[in-house]
């Protein structure tokens, strides 16, 4: 049912032909209601760092923070040895290595990216601040829509942990 639907809606908008709808593989039915119900949502206004702090997560599940007060939306911070422009250096390093995202605003100790999700589009924030009085990094990553986020934003920074634990 879903399939005939999606069809339907590619086909008036001009993204199928018809004729030849049903020999798509699944992969590519799911990737082209992708493109047309894209869920990327407004780049929030409360980004960035003041005081020292990132912005509180919202009360939603979908967001983790190293500033975070309660244990649901709370990670640890990431550590880093050497100066905050090679912390800095390195992290950048490791998010460009990473699919699907665009480093949107870098600075001497804070990097700003989107994470992009593959099937649907879905967006999120993720922001990192050098703190200065512990070798420490703050980290943010939040979904911008939706409700739960099934652990992808925890498992995201998990995985940037990981990567740069292995080049210390």
């Amino acid at each position: 049912m879903f399939a005939s639907v999606l069809i339907f809606l590619l086909s008036w908008f001009g993204f199928v032909n018809p004729a030849v709808a049903y020999p798509a593989s699944h992969s590519e039915v799911i990737a082209m209601s992708g493109r047309l119900f894209s869920f990327s949502g407004s780049r929030p206004a409360n980004l960035g760092v003041v005081d020292g702090k990132l912005a509180a997560c919202p009360a939603s599940p979908n967001c983790v923070s190293s500033q975070g007060q309660d244990a649901e939306h709370q990670i640890e911070p990431l550590r880093y040895e050497g100066t905050p422009t090679e912390a800095i250096a390195q992290l950048k390093k490791t998010i460009e290595s990473l699919p699907r995202t665009q480093i949107i605003q870098t600075t001497d100790r804070y990097l700003y990216a989107e994470f992009t999700s593959a099937l649907m589009g879905f967006v999120d924030d993720v922001e990192f601040y050098v703190n200065l009085s512990q070798p420490t990094i703050e980290v943010r990553s939040a979904s911008r829509l939706g409700e739960s986020d099934l652990g992808v934003n925890r498992q995201r920074i998990e995985a940037i942990r990981s990567a740069l634990d292995g080049l210390a």
